[in-house]
């Protein structure tokens, strides 16, 4: 069961954004700036929902948040991500713990991976040879997924809904 109703929702919440983010994105190639605001204001809530103290634990992830829009924004520059998804992810490293902010980047990177792999052999299907624009947000917001899944719900609510 699960013991805390506000933390949960919260979570939910969460998911939810996730999802319109790639959906979003798979349709638009585009990520809102509403949405994005809306996640990173989401996180204090859950910060004090989880009962994180201030020093080290929220300003760790503070920290890793800072460290992710400083690195994401060079990637930016370069036209290799969209600013949508640096700000999706940077918002997201507030919510996600930093131990587990790396398996998400593992894990979206893998994805990205794939999608990149998919887009570009539709590409050639199609025969355009016109540049490839991936929905990236699609493999952060699945990461992002996964991890609330895998990491922050319990386990006996993940095994009863698989049956």
């Amino acid at each position: 069961m699960l013991d805390d109703p506000i933390k949960y929702g919260l979570l939910a919440a969460l998911a939810i954004a996730l999802v319109v983010a790639a959906i979003t994105d798979l349709k638009s190639r585009r990520i809102a700036n509403w949405l994005n605001a809306a996640v990173a204001i989401g996180a204090p809530f859950f910060w004090y929902a989880m009962g994180l103290s201030f020093w080290p634990e929220i300003a760790a992830q503070v920290g890793v948040a800072l460290l992710t829009f400083a690195i994401l924004s060079v990637l930016f520059a370069l036209k290799a991500m969209g600013g949508g998804d640096v700000k999706l992810l940077t918002a997201l490293a507030l919510w996600i713990e930093p131990s587990l902010y790396l398996k998400l980047i593992i894990m979206m990177a893998l994805l990205g991976g794939v999608l990149t792999l998919v887009f570009g052999a539709w590409n050639l299907m199609r025969r355009q040879k016109n540049r490839i624009g991936i929905p990236y947000g699609v493999a952060i917001s699945a990461a992002g997924l996964w991890v609330i899944g895998t990491f922050y719900m319990p386990a006996s609510t993940i095994a009863g809904a698989a049956q």
